[in-house]
């Protein structure tokens, strides 16, 4: 089984996308995000003196200019390769959502941490994480390999999975809502909010933060049912070992927004909370987009490649 080298650079990608998100959030976790006034450059310089809140946010910046030159390796490595149009239009799209992403990333801090350019830097950040996954799951050389799912299955797998990965999505914008519009702590205590079992929504804060909470269960529901829609078929293998990874995950979640409340938003437990949202991303995209993979060819024929 050869394993091509675009490939292999968009599993880097993916990775590298969990690691610039989770040292956006210690930016952010640490009061760093301003800590260089200028952009792209910090105190008008490519390397400063990298202490203090220098360090994480120049840092930040130095992994996302990595991630860009990354990007256009693997774009490189998909035209050598001569993959399929859809990865290269795929590719395509991802550059796009990048470039953007960083304008995005320099507008934030040359207008002061505006909350919804904020909060769109981090969802185009999500999207391209989804993107990048999706594209890796579509050219791994274990796209076919037998799992024990019927088509019934695949497609009640990448519904759901579909399903799942939009609700992580969605908690995950408003968690960033939650944190760029300081309401972290809008609702103290657990597992009520202000003693109560529905705080008064009248306060704005309060009802994002609530919200932010609600939709997490459901969210959780969803992702539990993803995960059972595998483990009660025959599948086998790396699918039947990342549904019981996501349902861990899952639970790590849900245990590091606790631990977020409850240390009052200390830097570690803030900053895992949104790797492990990254991480749940990825493991309910991945779920979905294995819910598309086509079943193994008859007679020796090379499977079609599928992006979704």
């Amino acid at each position: 089984m050869i394993t091509s080298q675009h490939h292999r650079a968009l599993v880097v990608s993916a990775t590298w996308t969990l690691l610039l998100l989770f040292l956006g959030s210690i930016v952010h976790a640490t009061g760093s995000s301003l800590a260089c006034p200028d952009w792209p450059t910090c105190y008008g310089s490519m390397m400063p003196a990298m202490v203090g809140g220098v360090f994480w946010e120049h840092l930040h910046r130095l992994v996302a200019g990595g991630l860009i030159l990354m990007w256009l390796l693997t774009g490189w490595l998909i035209r050598r390769e001569l993959a399929p149009a859809s990865v290269l239009r795929g590719w395509v799209a991802g550059l796009v959502l990048l470039l953007v992403q960083a304008v995005f990333g320099g507008v934030t801090v040359l207008l002061r941490l505006p909350p919804a350019i904020s909060t769109a830097h981090l969802t185009l950040a999500f999207l391209f994480l989804g993107l990048a996954v999706v594209l890796a799951v579509a050219t791994s050389p274990h796209r076919t390999d037998p799992t024990g799912l019927s088509p019934s299955v695949r497609v009640a797998l990448h519904h759901w999975g579909s399903t799942a990965a939009g609700l992580v999505l969605a908690q995950s914008v408003l968690g960033g809502l939650v944190r760029h519009l300081d309401a972290g702590l809008a609702c103290p205590d657990l597992p009520l909010c202000l003693g109560q079992l529905v705080p008064p929504l009248e306060q704005p804060l309060v009802a994002l933060h609530f919200l932010h909470r609600v939709t997490a269960l459901v969210t959780g529901i969803v992702v539990i049912a993803t995960a059972l829609t595998v483990l009660r078929s025959p599948a086998r293998g790396p699918l039947r070992r990342l549904a019981w990874s996501t349902i861990l995950v899952l639970f790590f979640q849900i245990a590091l927004g606790v631990a977020s409340v409850a240390a009052h938003l200390a830097v570690t437990p803030v900053s895992l909370h949104t790797l492990g949202a990254a991480s749940l991303f990825v493991a309910t995209v991945v779920l979905a987009a294995w819910g598309r993979l086509p079943s193994p060819p008859p007679s020796g024929e090379p499977a079609p490649m599928v992006v979704t």
